[in-house]
């Protein structure tokens, strides 16, 4: 017997959630568990009900559904969050795949997209609108340079950071770039926080994960 996928619905637009619930609910193999119309609503009912997956619009009241999604990935980080938007532009595309959504729908997309995409994520799987898809591609097949790695460090940063990549001791890194050592430590104490890391070898793993 076919395992029943468990669905929550998260949108502020009553008129969208009754529409999507009224095209799922008619369907075998699935069922509506659950609406949520505010982030924090939609976080409560996930941790309390524990769908399969979720459907998450981006601008909602109290908690944005990417503040929702980021919340739920650290208590629950098996769930599926399908995220389905009007907005497709790139900040909120990647901020969604990085706070964990397993896949970006735009609200055009037709009726069977839809599903399909609920069953995949619910599968485990990640799955695209086909105009997401190409933006994706389009992002990580580009050359990528320092800023566009890095964009919360300053131009020193980046360069100290690329010098720690490479091996280069406090002392010589402080010889190369001509400044004494104790703004060396300063600057990778500032990179520290940033890139949210505590030691060298954290950072250096983090710079070689994103093409140092």
């Amino acid at each position: 017997m076919t395992e029943t996928l468990r669905i929550l619905i998260a949108d502020d637009h009553k008129l969208f959630r009754e529409g999507v619930k009224a095209l799922l609910s008619v369907l075998p193999g699935i069922e509506v568990i659950g609406e949520a119309h505010t982030g924090k609503q939609v976080v409560d009912l996930a941790l309390q009900l524990q769908p399969d997956v979720v459907l998450m619009d981006i601008q909602m009241p109290e908690m944005s559904g990417l503040e929702a999604t980021r919340t739920l990935m650290k208590h629950s980080p098996n769930l599926g969050i399908l995220v389905v938007s009007m907005f497709d532009d790139d900040d909120n595309v990647f901020e969604a795949m990085k706070a964990g959504a397993r896949g970006y729908l735009l609200k055009g997309a037709d009726h069977e997209e839809l599903i399909r995409a609920i069953h995949a994520v619910g599968r485990g799987e990640a799955l695209f609108a086909p105009g997401i898809a190409r933006k994706l591609m389009g992002f990580f097949q580009r050359p990528r340079s320092l800023p566009d790695l890095f964009p919360e460090l300053t131009e020193r940063e980046r360069e100290i950071l690329l010098l720690i990549s490479r091996g280069h001791s406090n002392p010589e890194i402080a010889r190369k770039i001509e400044v004494a050592d104790k703004t060396v430590r300063n600057h990778i104490t500032s990179i520290f926080s940033k890139l949210q890391v505590s030691t060298r070898t954290e950072a250096i793993l983090r710079a070689r994960e994103a093409g140092l």
